[in-house]
């Protein structure tokens, strides 16, 4: 249990990531590129499912690694 508790920590520290940088640049290309009917912040709504993705390992993490004990 407590090398799946490790690989889903390591999983939602990865999505982390990667939802900054998808988020960014989602923000970026929506704020600079002319003809655009969506205001920037719409980029901020491709953040959600990477927090959902999130929280759901943390919690898988969290139950295996209080298994583990």
């Amino acid at each position: 249990m407590k090398k799946l508790s490790t690989i889903f920590a390591a999983l939602a520290i990865l999505l982390t990531n990667i939802m900054c940088v998808v988020v960014t640049y989602n923000c970026t290309v929506l704020r600079w590129a002319p003809g655009n009917s969506a205001p920037w912040y719409v980029g901020l709504l491709f953040g959600i499912p990477f927090t959902i993705g999130i929280i759901a390992c943390s919690v898988v993490a969290y139950i295996a690694k209080k298994r583990g004990e």
